[in-house]
């Protein structure tokens, strides 16, 4: 199960790790405006949570800590700093739902409203959990850019993990696929296990006994709401933004019909391939897209219409009403019954 990324230049996130990353440059005499030099973002919007900013801009930060010579421990004390409560909803989400195996799942699900500036994956096995970020440094400019992003990746893992389980969760081991830097051994002292180098990928590893194990503020009505929060800011991100945006809107403004990718890629003056093209990189698929209109509007009609099962699942493009349950199944986990609140089967 692995996250996406959105385009690098979408401003659609409030600056909250720009400011935590210009308060710890700050503290070692770093000028705020050094820090933010061509970012484009100004010293009074850096707490400012109307202020949108991008995950570009955040890279731009990093790429001058690294060239101002921080501190080397730097992306550790961001990444100590940026607990779940800095994230909004998708934070207070992770920390309230009902076992740490959840929490794994549901912070590759909804990674992307985190600021991702490196994708996520994790594995289930019988003895340990594997975290894996499958693009790394595959972007980055620079060796030392790279490393800075995944030290800091880390450490978020680590505290954000100790926030939802209420107590020290360390890893049992962390490796890296590069060598060993002058500052190894600020790695365990942060990340508080064992790491390795020169691996083959980066993986952040955890005891599997974890994985059932309540978190403190565990509550069941409060992580179906903000889970559900969190599959429309989802949502309403893919609708502003990129040709997945524009995509995402044509298909919502003609529910029951469903045009094609070939009628949809017309509509955007595109040919189909170049449609294809450009939606492979924003990390997504007009089938995607197509799967994500008809999850919105299928809850939206058993939420608030009077609309019988059949007639849903015939205004959705399902060949029958079977199909649909099983679709709703895969994207809620529930029946149309149990959305609706009436027992309905």
């Amino acid at each position: 199960m692995a996250s996406t990324r959105p385009p690098l230049n979408e401003r659609i996130y409030a600056p909250y790790k720009i400011a935590a990353l210009v308060e710890v440059l700050s503290e070692q005499g770093i000028a705020p405006a050094d820090s933010l030099k061509g970012t484009g973002v100004e010293i009074g919007e850096i707490y400012d949570a109307s202020v949108m900013t991008s995950i570009g801009q955040y890279a731009t930060v990093c790429r001058n800590a690294v060239s101002l010579a921080c501190d080397p421990a730097t992306p550790f004390k961001v990444g100590r700093r940026l607990h779940l409560s800095a994230y909004g909803m998708y934070g207070y989400a992770l920390m309230s739902c009902l076992s740490l195996r959840d929490y794994f799942k549901l912070g590759v699900k909804y990674h992307r409203l985190a600021t991702p500036t490196v994708t996520i994956d994790w594995t289930e096995y019988p003895d340990r959990m594997v975290w894996t970020f499958p693009d790394a440094f595959v972007s980055s400019p620079s060796r030392e850019l790279g490393a800075f992003i995944i030290e800091q990746q880390y450490m978020q893992h680590v505290t954000h993990l100790q926030d939802v389980a209420g107590h020290d969760c360390p890893p049992v081991r962390a490796s890296f696929s590069y060598p060993a830097p002058p500052h190894a051994d600020l790695y365990r002292e942060y990340l508080g296990c064992p790491c390795l180098f020169g691996e083959p990928q980066c993986e952040l590893v955890y005891d599997s006994a974890i994985l059932d194990q309540k978190p403190q503020l565990a509550h069941k009505l409060t992580a179906t709401l903000l889970q559900e929060t969190c599959d429309r800011l989802i949502g309403q991100a893919k609708t502003s933004s990129g040709v997945a945006g524009e995509v995402y809107q044509i298909l919502m403004s003609k529910p029951g019909v469903f045009p094609g990718m070939d009628e949809v890629a017309n509509a955007m003056h595109l040919t189909t391939r170049t449609l294809r093209r450009r939606l492979l990189a924003e990390e997504t698929s007009f089938l995607a897209i197509l799967d994500d209109v008809r999850r919105s509007l299928s809850l939206e009609y058993l939420k608030t219409t009077p609309l019988s099962t059949d007639d849903i699942a015939m205004l959705l493009g399902f060949s029958d009403t079977a199909n649909f349950r099983r679709a709703l199944k895969r994207w809620t986990g529930k029946g149309p019954g149990e959305l609706r609140g009436n027992g309905e089967a």
